[in-house]
């Protein structure tokens, strides 16, 4: 198109616009809450506030933990829970999830610290909000069905493995320990303690984990965690213990800031962006999908949830938090606490906010190596021994995806671990497939056919019904099998059986029906569905069949026009007799 064209257009395309503005403000309108998603806490306020005092209690160390994982510290890591906590609660598409600092994403996030430093994973946080806000505009939420089971559980296997080899380091006594890879800062950490052996922090370390872990089975519902922090931290000052500590939190909320915004970094950044945004959506989709299961009548949003954790996570990084996704831990303890609504989620983010303003010298005091105890025990709880051996025995093809995706997420990383997973989940899936495509002779015997019509077809022609898939995974397979007919005269194919059709199997039809009647073969086809016609007659593929009336609705018909075509004489018929085409 030329200007003067492009600027005749103009008018018109504008008139488009505002309808297009209008589908995208209801888009937007149906994302953002409304009255009705307060209407049960109304009902139900005391039990929530009661759910989030309960959370905060439980999500107190693991947000100091995952803060202090992740390389911007324990502030980074309360500031995190407050504010995507609040604005996930008050936003998200479930009305029970909890949102915060999680492992998982401190997984992705070391990396991009050891690389850009802290302005990066701020930058990275900002961008990730982006894209899931578009995200959930676009409305992909619906997609995370798709991701196969194996691949779940494999990368949530590898996150544990990961998670507690970064915390060999703290759990030892060892600090200054940096390596692009968390595996090599275990070994490091522990040659260097081997060396010099001090045993207060690992026995520390152990003693929380176990705490939490045999408390747990006790009394599940006792904050152990946060009881076995508070004893190793009164122990710690108590015995005078030269243990590294978090460090004194400067009181009250950071400022917002833009001050990490540096736009010439954003295309060095943008793969890590997506990243974890992918990470986030993700885990927020599985967890919200968890809530559901556990309660009774609630349901989530795909696409809000997307919308909330994206507005959580453009926020988070301007006040100093780190990227934030919903947390399955926490959202369990809010459902079995009595959650009902977003009030308990919200009340949660408003008491970690009080301890934040108010008690930041007394967490400052805490042993970095009691928090490794914390996220030790975090880690056995999330490996769920019997789901991964009943995955491993299911069938081949699942068991090998959970290795392969476990094993790429412990070398290399999440992202590369979920990409590679899927891909080979898929190719695996299509053999599959298209095995289940089969090339068989039509049965004769059990139908409708007269003795004389089999003879005529045991001496002459052969019928074929192809049956199953005819795409470009079973087409090279169909074109050798096709190419092995002989000593025959006629090729009837049957296709009304033929359950897809793609341009590589129309295009593979098309080449085996020319080196057929390069033989000297006849080729009918018969049954042919209008869906895949379509497909045939848009590329072109047996166009002279149509044309030489070669193509029968049924098989019966195709097998009458083959007789007359073969005897004239002696069935009283024409040379050739015209077909109806389908």
């Amino acid at each position: 198109m030329n200007d003067r064209n492009r600027r005749r257009d103009l008018p018109g395309r504008l008139r488009v616009l505002p309808g297009r503005l209008r589908v995208l403000s209801g888009r937007l309108a149906d994302l953002l809450p409304g009255r009705a998603d307060w209407t049960v806490a109304r009902r139900s306020w005391s039990r929530d506030l009661v759910a989030g005092l309960i959370v905060a209690v439980v999500a107190l160390p693991l947000a100091l933990a995952f803060g202090v994982s992740s390389g911007l510290g324990a502030r980074a890591g309360l500031v995190t829970a407050v504010v995507a906590g609040a604005l996930a609660a008050v936003l998200g598409g479930s009305n029970l999830q909890v949102s915060g600092p999680t492992g998982a994403m401190t997984v992705v996030l070391v990396p991009i610290v050891a690389r850009y430093g802290p302005e990066g994973v701020l930058l990275v946080g900002l961008l990730a909000g982006l894209i899931l806000m578009a995200a959930g505009v676009l409305r992909v939420g619906r997609f995370a069905a798709f991701l196969p089971t194996p691949v779940i559980e494999g990368f949530t296997a590898g996150i544990a493995v990961v998670i507690a080899l970064q915390q060999v380091p703290a759990a030892l006594g060892v600090t200054g320990v940096h390596a692009d890879k968390v595996w090599r800062s275990a070994a490091e950490a522990a040659t260097r303690f081997a060396a010099h052996p001090t045993f207060a922090a690992p026995a520390m370390a152990v003693a929380v984990a176990a705490l939490m872990l045999i408390g747990g089975r006790w009394r599940p519902g006792v904050p152990f965690s946060l009881a076995g922090i508070a004893l190793a931290t009164l122990l710690a000052e108590a015995a005078g213990l030269d243990l590294a500590r978090i460090g004194a939190l400067p009181a009250g909320l950071p400022a917002p800031s833009l001050e990490f915004v540096h736009l010439e970094a954003v295309p060095a950044l943008l793969p890590s962006a997506l990243a974890v945004a992918a990470l986030a959506g993700l885990e927020s989709l599985l967890c919200a999908t968890v809530a559901d299961a556990m309660s009774v009548g609630d349901k989530h949003d795909p696409d809000r949830e997307l919308f909330g954790q994206g507005v959580a996570n453009l926020a988070a990084p301007l006040l100093g938090g780190v990227p934030a996704t919903a947390a399955i831990a926490r959202t369990a303890v809010n459902v079995r606490a009595g959650a009902r609504s977003r009030l308990a989620a919200l009340t949660h983010a408003g008491v970690l906010a009080v301890i934040v303003l108010a008690a930041g010298g007394l967490v400052g005091r805490i042993p970095l190596a009691a928090l490794a105890g914390v996220l030790l025990a975090t880690t056995v709880r999330m490996v769920e021994v019997g789901s991964l051996a009943a995955l491993a025995r299911a069938t081949r093809r699942d068991g090998a995806v959970l290795v392969l995706t476990f094993t790429v997420t412990v070398a290399f990383d999440l992202i590369t671990a979920v990409a590679v997973g899927v891909a080979v989940a898929v190719l695996l899936a299509l053999r599959d497939v298209a095995r289940t495509a089969r090339l068989r002779p039509v049965p004769l015997q059990g139908g409708d056919h007269t003795a004389a019509e089999q003879s005529l077809l045991e001496d002459h022609i052969v019928a074929y019904r192809l049956d199953g898939p005819l795409f470009f995974a079973a087409a090279h397979r169909f074109l050798l099998e096709l190419s092995q007919v002989a000593d025959v005269r006629v090729v009837i194919l049957r296709m009304s059986r033929i359950t897809t059709l793609d341009a590589t199997g129309a295009g593979v039809l098309g080449d085996a029906i020319t080196r057929l009647e390069h033989r000297g073969i006849l080729v009918l086809l018969s049954g042919v569905n209008p869906a895949h016609d379509q497909i045939l007659t848009t590329l072109g593929i047996a166009e002279h069949l149509r044309r030489d009336g070669l193509v029968f609705p049924d098989t019966p018909t195709a097998i009458a026009h083959a007789r007359a075509h073969l005897h004239p004489v002696a069935d009283g018929l024409e040379a050739v007799s015209p077909g109806r085409p389908a």
